[in-house]
């Protein structure tokens, strides 16, 4: 009898500990036949509701892409990359500061296959799965699949849905034969920012002063008041379609994987902070872009032709006389559109440029009394050129930061971009209170209200970003910035932490780093003969190089001083990384008892440590230990509430000293 309420109490933990292991995608695999020489090996994910996984197309820095392995054979060959259907969702950011891309419920990975003879095709794919509060370690799933074998049906190797770590395979450049499309998100803050720059563009001195003229064009014509409304409703029209075609054209001509190539490019980037560069230089006056007169001349004979061809025209040669000052914004609108990835973001930023242009002409037309109300040109419509040349001089390093980053140059780090940051915008602030003059301004001997007003917040944003060059981590521009762990001059305990002698041998310590000054460890077994030494018990911080959430708890979280304080004085901190593809040594590569599976590197050491000691395998997961492994306290998830991660490490040491 003893022995039967053992093993039915080692059976009710097992169950109880495998319902915590979540295994939200649920994978089946099979052939589809094309012709008698080709075939489709289709891999079908079911995700389950609130879940979802990331697409192929995934840049690096960001979560760990959908990615697959074939192994090698005679008897077959791989056409082409890895299709998959539907089209991704796609938002940006804020924690990777990039567009990403994932499926929920459905997806479909497809991959063409050349068949020399009837075989069965394994591998095995490696995928990341997330919901709104967690993300769950990488998985690796293998498969089996026959292929031009009577009856031939998948047979996974793994059972479906069950949870695997393994090593990822990295995705391949060349592998974007699909785009997936942009969110509405993604899309409305592009058409957001083309509206804000067409805004910008209206008040530029190559167009302001053609109000008038253009409005006289409506005025002067003796129609009834019925068609001179529907005349400047073309008109308007007629600016957004031509707008709106220039950036369908980008897509068009270079299609959908150049735009998401240039998302990815360390190339692309560098181009991009050229052509910004560029543009900053064009409005600060050191020379104007322009379009060859010939052209603008014959758009302009064209227009006097009338009817509905010449409206057309017309709104062809405004777009033609202002590109020197909407040029420089509307190449930046598109650069920021490319970057972010999106298929139809170009035209959504021109969408947005177009409309803010077409709404005034439209409207002055329609009700040309008004003109009178409006503000008279003068040197105020430069100082709008010049103060927009600064903002693209600041936003063409951010290109610059993405290639140092991605190539581990170093050069830019956090506190020199800040620096490169603080003395672009405090020459605005000069230039706007008159204290910098260029060759193209009057001189200014009073000072507006709105200079003033605007001044004012462009000093008081320099001022703002001063802390930040002694380690300050400036919350509200962090996703602009380089990371906090760039940073070279610390004055706050932000950044890195110098290694002192007591720890200097910590293991993997070379790999890793964690904010704001916190001396962690990366190994549990030191951590352990640490947690004795110190008579301290340990926080066991489940982390992910790829972990959204991880890195706002640090942010939001950490980085409050109550918690800080409580992490430095009470604990000994550990941070595992579960999806870290370092090798382990030969020596240290075992089968895990729990998974049966081989642990070959750290990411999957931790993990499987995870979930064989807690029973969960999700990220960011906080755990409370002594310095034998005993848990002390109710483990705490991913929750941005302070006061409520203050109560979990207050109730973990106060559980230690009762021991």
């Amino acid at each position: 009898m003893k022995k039967i309420l053992v093993l039915l109490s080692f059976i009710w933990f097992s169950i109880s500990v495998k319902a915590q292991i979540e295994s939200p995608v649920h994978w089946s695999f099979s052939a589809e036949k094309i012709n008698t020489q080709e075939a489709f090996l289709v891999l079908k994910a079911d995700i389950d509701s609130g879940w979802h996984v990331y697409s192929q197309f995934i840049k690096e820095g960001g979560p760990i892409p959908t990615s697959f392995k074939f192994d090698s054979s005679t008897a077959y060959q791989l056409v082409d990359k890895v299709l998959e259907t539907p089209k991704a969702l796609s938002g940006f950011d804020k924690n990777f500061n990039m567009e990403i891309f994932w499926h929920e419920k459905q997806v479909i990975f497809k991959q063409r296959i050349k068949l020399n003879q009837p075989t069965t095709i394994t591998g095995s794919l490696e995928f990341m799965v997330c919901n709104d509060h967690k993300c769950l370690p990488p998985t690796e799933e293998e498969f089996s699949i026959p292929v031009g074998q009577k009856g031939s049906q998948a047979q996974p190797v793994a059972e479906p849905g069950q949870r695997s770590t393994g090593t990822q395979s990295k995705v391949e450049q060349a592998a974007k034969s699909y785009m997936p499309g942009g969110s509405a998100s993604s899309y409305l803050g592009i058409l957001i920012a083309g509206f804000l720059g067409g805004l910008a563009a209206f008040f530029m001195p190559c167009i302001y002063p053609m109000i008038p003229l253009t409005i006289s064009f409506f005025t002067k014509q003796e129609v009834s008041r019925r068609k001179g409304i529907q005349k400047a409703f073309l008109y308007g029209t007629f600016i957004i379609t031509i707008y709106v075609g220039l950036g369908l054209l980008i897509t068009f001509f270079f299609g959908s994987s150049a735009l998401n190539e240039a998302a990815s490019s360390a190339t692309f980037n560098l181009i991009f902070f050229a052509i910004l560069i560029v543009f900053a230089l064009s409005f600060l006056g050191a020379f104007e872009i322009t379009l060859p007169s010939v052209l603008v001349n014959r758009m302009d004979e064209k227009s006097n032709k009338g009817g509905i061809i010449g409206l057309f025209f017309m709104a062809f040669t405004l777009a033609l006389v202002s590109f020197s000052c909407t040029g420089p914004i509307i190449g930046t609108l598109l650069v920021d559109a490319v970057s972010n990835g999106t298929y139809y973001g170009p035209a959504m930023g021109m969408l947005g440029f177009s409309l803010a242009l077409a709404i005034p002409f439209t409207l002055f037309a329609i009700f040309p009394s008004w003109l009178k109300e409006l503000p008279k040109s003068g040197g105020w419509l430069n100082s709008i050129k010049v103060s927009l040349g600064f903002l693209e001089f600041a936003l063409a390093f951010k290109y610059l930061s993405n290639v140092d980053l991605a190539y581990h140059w170093g050069v830019l780090n956090r506190d020199v971009f800040l620096i490169i940051w603080i003395i672009i915008f405090a020459f605005l602030g000069f230039y706007l209170v008159g204290k910098i003059r260029l060759s193209h301004d009057t001189e200014t001997k009073t000072l507006s209200l709105p200079r003033l007003f605007v001044s004012m917040l462009v000093f008081g944003f320099t001022l703002y970003m001063l802390p930040g060059v002694f380690g300050a981590s400036l919350k509200s521009i962090s996703a602009w910035l380089p990371p906090i762990t760039s940073q070279e001059f610390d004055l706050t305990g932000s950044a890195v932490k110098e290694k002192t002698e007591e720890t200097a041998n910590k293991k993997y310590a070379s790999l890793f780093h964690t904010p704001y000054g916190l001396d962690a460890f990366y190994d549990y077994e030191q951590a352990l003969v640490q947690s004795k030494k110190l008579n301290k018990p340990i926080l066991l911080d489940f982390t992910g190089w790829s972990c959204t959430n991880c890195r706002k708890m640090e942010a939001s979280v950490w980085s409050d001083p109550a918690v800080l304080e409580r992490l430095k004085k009470d604990y000994i901190l550990v941070s595992l990384y579960v999806d870290d593809k370092s090798e382990l040594a030969e020596n240290e590569k075992y089968i895990s008892k729990f998974s049966g599976r081989k642990v070959k590197t750290l990411g999957q050491k931790w993990s499987d440590f995870q979930a064989a000691s807690f029973g969960t395998n999700s990220q960011p997961y906080y755990v409370v230990v002594d310095g034998s492994g005993n848990r002390l306290t109710s483990p705490q998830a991913f929750d941005l509430n302070v006061s409520k991660y203050v109560t979990f490490l207050d109730k973990g040491t106060a559980a230690y000293k009762d021991m």
